[in-house]
């Protein structure tokens, strides 16, 4: 499932975390945070792993996602790392490649499966040429290109890539989620079973048949669950 959520973070937080971002943000090699065959495709910048300021800003990402019913609802994270902070300017690109399969949250041995990846827009689309982000799945080619503040969450098992910017700047955060359901079909049918239960509340209120929707749902997540 690949799914666009607006809205995360409103523009006056997104013009906090890019004058933050310009004056403070210490930028690296962005192959750092790659293993061998990602680092031969990879061409971009990224704020310094473990900065204080990477962990100020992902830490007020990461508040504002906890209290985002439709992020926990289409994600279902049981664990998610720490947002990391990239920007993409004069060609830089990232080929195609697909996102580690186990990753560690940076100074801690706690390993997590990535089931679900996400980017979080900080630039807008007028501001810079190229950039899109480019996921391949069973449905074909999609490409992304999102207002600032939005995200765009899909499955890790997806060959993706970022075209190289020709003209300004793209800036994102990015990280992973390993969700309680593995299986991104199931996390799919239960996204679906999720809105459609909320809709049905939000017109008519408690009544029977969300009642018992609800019901099948909380079934399906304790027979798929892992935890």
């Amino acid at each position: 499932m690949l799914l666009h959520i607006e809205g995360v973070l409103s523009k006056a937080e997104v013009g906090e975390f890019r004058q933050k971002l310009a004056a403070e943000g210490e930028w690296v090699d962005g192959r750092v945070t790659v293993g061998q065959q990602g680092a031969q495709v990879k061409r971009n910048q990224q704020l310094r792993p473990g900065s204080a300021l990477a962990q100020e800003l992902g830490q007020r990402i990461q508040q504002k996602l906890a209290a985002h019913p439709q992020f926990f609802s289409a994600a279902l994270p049981l664990r998610t790392l720490s947002p990391l902070f990239n920007r993409y300017a004069g060609g830089g690109h990232y080929g195609l490649h697909v996102d580690g399969a186990v990753m560690n949250q940076l100074g801690s041995m706690q390993l997590l499966r990535s089931d679900v990846s996400t980017t979080l827009f900080l630039s807008e689309p007028d501001e810079y040429q190229g950039g899109e982000l480019e996921v391949k799945d069973t449905y074909g080619l999609h490409e992304v290109k999102l207002p600032a503040g939005d995200l765009v969450l899909y499955p890790s098992t997806s060959l993706h890539q970022v075209l190289p910017v020709s003209e300004g700047e793209r800036v994102a955060a990015f990280f992973w989620t390993q969700s309680m359901i593995r299986d991104d079909a199931r996390r799919a049918m239960l996204y679906e079973l999720d809105q459609s239960i909320q809709s049905l509340r939000g017109r008519y209120g408690e009544i029977e048949e969300a009642v018992a929707l609800s019901g099948h749902y909380h079934n399906l997540l304790r027979q798929w669950a892992e935890l």
